[in-house]
């Protein structure tokens, strides 16, 4: 029998490791007798194959894992959440926390996060706590995530922590949902009345242009200033881009740099008509939602309130919750100490005196989150609803404007031929 070629040979099926196969390595180097071959094996970790094929006799040159194609989407925030909630029900049913993780990893569609639960599945298997392992991917988790967590195994309840912080997050995520859509709705809105404006004036008015040169009449001084307009857009149009691009990107590291400027632009935004309130509803959503999972968590409120004041995403409201912070630790009430804030309207303050007062604070809280919640809801489709007509009128503003302004010379040419 013809004895298969080193080079092409591939070593007997390495032993896998404990738990479901996670990622794809490719391993090249020499059996017992200094042969070289190589071959493809599936395990948890680098460090498990080696050891397989270590008890094989097999000298390791060289281990890689394969390289999956695409990437895969980024990871959002709903990737999250739909990840804590399949943890949850795994620990609820009695998985153990690292094949728990290892079945998520193994099952989820986008690679970047199968990738992520990987690297937690094999933090936890060398002995990490989760909410370490969680630490070390602060971009995905925030400390408000790792502290819940961090309770959850304190107290030895981490699949019922684990369902409040899904819940949690899956409601945020919806509100950040919603805000997001009233604010696209009227960027997109004038995005297009500029293309709009942009192709009236770089493909429609030269025709016109053109047409009144060969008239050999003086035009009005509207029709004038409108052509002037679409000269000087296609003379100059990609250094009017340029400056554009260079201003807006000077404006956003400004922002970056200066707190006094992210202070006055985030109390501007909650000046906006509409936008502002629905902003604000949606911060108190976010604060209620966030102090009820705190305070069912057993998280002590002052530094529940730290975790808080990161989470609300406005610095007037962070320095708000950390006013009151600062009043609940020297012994004031939870309702006096965000009324001392005049961030807080009455009837928050009020339901939660009442939560307070009757020792179920964590209910009413929750109780104003939903009531914020749909209250953010309605808003958003009231806002889609107004904008409709609101395109219609400034889109038939802008085109009605620049076509009186191309048949004015007609008009006029009209009326010296009458």
């Amino acid at each position: 029998m013809a004895t298969p070629s080193p080079r092409t040979r591939t070593s007997r099926p390495v032993a896998k490791a404990q738990g479901p196969t996670l990622k794809t390595f490719f391993w090249r180097g020499r059996d017992a007798r200094g042969r070289r071959i190589r071959g493809r094996v599936t395990a948890s970790t680098q460090s498990n194959v080696r050891a397989d094929l270590r008890r094989q006799g097999i000298t390791v040159e060289r281990i890689r894992a394969e390289r999956k194609r695409g990437g895969g989407r980024r990871i959002r925030g709903r990737d999250i959440a739909g990840f804590t909630r399949q943890l949850a029900t795994l620990l609820d049913a009695g998985v153990p926390l690292d094949t728990s993780l290892a079945i998520i990893a193994a099952g989820n569609a986008n690679p970047r996060m199968s990738e992520l639960v990987s690297h937690l599945e094999t933090d936890v298997r060398s002995g990490t706590a989760l909410s370490q392992a969680l630490a070390a991917h602060p971009k995905y988790f925030e400390p408000l995530y790792i502290n819940l967590v961090q309770a959850g195994e304190v107290s030895g309840q981490m699949s019922s922590l684990l369902a409040k912080i899904a819940t949690y997050k899956e409601k945020t995520e919806y509100i950040k949902g919603k805000v997001k859509k009233a604010m696209i709705y009227p960027i997109s809105v004038i995005c297009v009345a500029v293309l709009v404006i942009i192709v009236l004036l770089v493909k429609v008015i030269p025709v016109f242009q053109k047409l009144f040169q060969g008239a050999g009449e003086s035009l009005p001084a509207y029709t004038q200033m409108v052509i002037n307009i679409s000269q000087s857009l296609r003379t100059y149009g990609p250094i009017y881009l340029g400056a554009a691009v260079l201003l807006g990107s000077g404006i956003y590291a400004l922002y970056k740099r200066s707190v006094s400027m992210q202070y006055a632009v985030d109390g501007a935004v909650l000046r906006i008509p509409v936008i502002g309130a629905i902003l604000r509803k949606s911060i108190l959503a976010r604060f209620n939602r966030t102090l009820a999972t705190l305070f069912g968590s057993g998280i002590p409120l002052v530094e529940g309130f730290t975790t808080l004041s990161g989470a609300v995403g406005n610095r007037l409201y962070r320095d708000a919750i950390l006013r009151a912070r600062d009043q609940i630790a020297g012994g004031q009430k939870l309702y006096l100490a965000l009324e001392q804030t005049d961030m807080f309207p009455i009837d928050v303050i009020q339901m939660l005196k009442i939560g307070e007062e009757s020792g179920k604070l964590q209910d009413m809280a929750n109780r104003v989150a939903v009531i914020y919640e749909e209250e953010v809801d309605n808003a958003v489709d009231s806002l889609s609803t107004l904008l409709e007509p609101m395109i219609i009128v400034i889109l038939g503003t802008i085109v009605g404007a620049i076509v009186i302004a191309m048949y004015l010379p007609i008009f006029q040419l009209g009326q010296a031929v009458g």
